[in-house]
């Protein structure tokens, strides 16, 4: 799609950030944690990786139906609209409960990704996680590392900052391995990753077969390989220290009671069967028993792997029953379930993704770039049929509970090609303080990096959106 020359690029300047992270001491400057009343105490985020249409899901347009031969230009919208609970608001056929618990947050219609030179998934996920456009000569924290830094856990014994249902094994793994991290914050602050989570209690427990005290005495060799490593001779001080630190607290988390809380098969039957739509429903069960037992910042993600998920470079349509079937009953049973437990008011949870599509649009008006797969004039064949192309200038973002507004509508697309945002168009550097305001951090909390200082938002600047908050 862009060529390996760029994606190479890429990951050596990302590989470098890394070694400069490593070596680097933050110094806190001025303000740090909470400054103000908190409307939220814990946040989850749900990652729809890949790139979901906005005009397929939370934004529907003029419905248009398969046609053998059809123009790919008459194609707005693949599904019919379905009402909402809120009146005179439609969403895509096949996300019916989420639409029945809109009343109890916000949608917002306009979001926009950067324009990052070329339309990258990975550029544009490190850009929506970090806040700082790639590549970054210090490597940035991720958005969560920043919360579990600045707030620090909510359980002590719980990682401040989890994420669920990414591999890094899958392609393109060293570009997601690069926002996921603590950046120069340190590893203690980087994400405690559960890539399955009906595996969930394996991440918090010693192999099996394998007693306590062999373990312990794994765990002794482990830290002594870590000191011979290049870690050893080329992290600073202070990162060796935040290795030390993070692996104590995981040691303390398998003796714990709490570790009972990563183990669904705990959970009764009929409830798990609610959210077992595959790795992301239980991902987000997982994600409720950890903010019960006070997890601090958790992403649950559909996970991003090249032309799989929402990345639906063909088969579009047919991609979306399955990616709606997927998380649209686990979202609604997640804000339910906290709502009745008492926690929906303190925990925000956001629902993103890092841009959208579109059947016929690369990008901007205008703007040349290359496509990895053709789309042609007529659609001859059903797997032609659905949003295909790169779409950034416009895209939706959920909100719930923390101090989010209840039964809103904010921003608006075009109702006609190309489909972007045009009133109130948000970026990042927006949700970003929005999320940091509603956890009560200041936004001029920074770290003095390489003798400048580093904020939650590039240069500081970054302003909470007025209008979402309740």
């Amino acid at each position: 799609m862009f060529g390996e020359v760029s994606r190479r690029k890429f990951l050596s300047r990302m590989g470098t950030a890394g070694l400069a992270a490593m070596g680097t001491i933050p110094i806190l400057s001025g303000c740090g944690r909470a400054s103000r009343e908190a409307k939220a105490d814990h946040v989850i985020l749900l990652w729809m990786a890949g790139g979901m249409c906005h005009t397929e899901t939370f934004d529907p347009k003029k419905y248009t139906p398969f046609e053998k031969g059809m123009e790919s230009k008459s194609v707005y919208s693949t599904f019919p609209e379905i009402p909402t609970v809120i009146d005179g608001v439609s969403f895509s056929e096949g996300l019916e409960s989420i639409g029945q618990v809109m009343d109890r947050g916000t949608i917002i219609r306009s979001y926009r990704s950067a324009d990052l030179g070329f339309i990258l998934h990975t550029r544009h996920q490190y850009h929506w996680h970090t806040c700082y456009e790639p590549p970054q000569s210090v490597q940035p924290p991720h958005i969560g590392a920043w919360i579990a830094k600045e707030l620090g856990p909510v359980n002590p014994v719980m990682p401040p900052f989890i994420d669920i249902g990414q591999r890094m094994t899958v392609g393109e793994g060293e570009e997601l391995k690069a926002f996921h991290s603590g950046g120069f914050l340190g590893s203690e602050y980087g994400p405690f990753a559960i890539p399955d989570p009906s595996q969930g209690l394996d991440s918090v427990s010693p192999p099996r077969g394998m007693d306590l005290s062999r373990f312990e005495s794994r765990n002794k060799l482990y830290r002594e390989l870590i000191k011979a490593s290049p870690f050893g001779d080329y992290a600073s001080s202070y990162h060796q220290e935040s290795m030390e630190r993070a692996m104590e607290r995981s040691y303390q988390l398998l003796k714990s009671p709490e570790v009972a809380a990563f183990n669904l098969a705990l959970e009764p039957q009929e409830k798990y069967d609610l959210y077992n739509t595959g790795r992301f429903g239980l991902g987000c069960l997982l994600a409720r028993r950890l903010v019960e037992n006070g997890a601090r910042f958790i992403s649950v993600t559909t996970e991003y792997e090249p032309f799989l998920g929402w990345d639906t470079h063909e088969n579009g349509h047919t991609r979306l029953v399955d990616m709606k079937r997927q998380i649209d009953r686990p979202v609604a049973q997640l804000i339910l379930d906290l709502e009745e437990r008492g926690l929906l008011d303190r925990t925000l949870i956001i629902m993103a993704s890092e841009f959208s599509r579109d059947m016929l649009m690369e990008g901007r008006p205008g703007e040349k770039v290359q496509d990895q797969v053709e789309v042609p004039d007529n659609v001859e064949e059903l797997k032609h049929y659905g949003m295909h192309r790169h779409f950034t200038d416009g895209s939706s973002i959920l909100l719930w509970g923390g101090g989010i507004k209840k039964g809103h509508v904010m921003g608006e697309t075009a109702d006609e090609r190309p489909f972007k945002a045009i009133s109130k168009p948000v970026v990042i550097d927006e949700v970003h303080q929005t999320i940091y305001h509603l956890l009560g951090l200041d936004p001029e909390t920074n770290y003095e990096i390489e003798g400048r200082p580093f904020y939650t938002t590039p240069d500081g600047k970054g302003k909470p959106i007025l209008e979402v908050l309740g």
